[in-house]
């Protein structure tokens, strides 16, 4: 299901940004998270590069299973 977070909960497995309160995210049945949707990477300001990915859902055209519980 879709979700906001309501506090920090460490590293997306997926795409290894930090989940952040207030990020758009997809709670599985096994109650693990994943941002939903686009995610903007942070990346140094050196380089001035904007980049965004989309992990759970992307993970979801090739996957069935959760990236941390496969066999479930």
């Amino acid at each position: 299901s879709e979700d906001v977070l309501s506090k920090d909960a460490g590293e997306c497995a997926i795409c290894l940004e930090e989940l952040q309160q207030g990020d758009t995210i997809a709670r599985l049945p096994c109650l693990c998270i994943y941002h939903k949707g686009q995610v903007f990477l942070r990346m140094h300001i050196k380089f001035q590069k904007v980049a965004f990915i989309v992990c759970i859902d992307e993970w979801f055209e090739v996957n069935r299973s959760c990236p941390e519980h496969p066999s479930d």
